[in-house]
């Protein structure tokens, strides 16, 4: 098992929350911290914690990607007029990875990443291997002929723990991104905070 797949399981511990609402998650039977005091009582987070926590958990949703990647879309974010903490998540929900997990081709946001990364996705008719390449309005992603069968997309089509969001107009092996969503319509899990990771990089 590589150090990724693992991590899902590390996120939700370390945040106490099971942020992908998966049925597997420990946090449903162990809603405390790892650790030989994870039991113990938690200290109440100063305002620079709550920000960190609110990053670490958005940062880790999308399949823990970098530090360097994150803040490089903040950026991007800050750079364009309108609410930043909007424009943050609609970048990061426009993410080929974000996008193939969304639209069902595989069970988890890791598995996305390996997913583009082995060159099962085109986009537009043409293979795109690049997790973070970002889709366009209009845009047209599809699983390969020959990947279909792929035990991973069968069980990720089949799966009802999860909906196609509207924003992504589906017919079974090919999605449309129609939009470039807000935060009330991304289905998150749990309570995300875009504004609170804006205020901590704001710092």
């Amino acid at each position: 098992m590589t150090k990724r797949t693992q991590a899902k399981y590390k996120i939700d511990r370390r945040m106490g929350e099971n942020i992908w609402g998966r049925p597997k998650s420990p946090v449903n039977t162990r809603d405390y911290r790892p650790g030989q005091h994870g039991q113990g009582r938690r200290a109440k987070l100063s305002d620079y914690g709550i920000q960190l926590m609110a990053k670490q958990k958005l940062k880790g949703y999308y399949g823990d990607i970098t530090e360097k990647q994150f803040k490089r879309i903040y950026k991007e974010a800050d750079r364009r007029r309108g609410d930043t903490g909007q424009i943050f998540v609609g970048l990061l929900e426009s993410r080929l990875d974000a996008v193939v997990y969304r639209s069902k081709f595989v069970p988890t946001i890791f598995s996305a990443r390996q997913f583009v990364n082995h060159g099962h996705v085109t986009v537009n008719g043409k293979k795109v291997n690049i997790p973070s390449f970002m889709i366009k309005v209009g845009d047209v992603i599809e699983i390969r002929e020959k990947s279909r069968q792929i035990p991973m997309v069968i069980q990720g089509l089949e799966s009802s723990e999860r909906e196609i969001p509207d924003y992504i107009s589906s017919d079974v092996h090919k999605v449309t991104f129609l939009r470039v969503p807000t935060l009330d319509e991304i289905p998150y899990a749990v309570v995300m905070e875009p504004n609170l990771v804006v205020e901590f990089y704001s710092r």
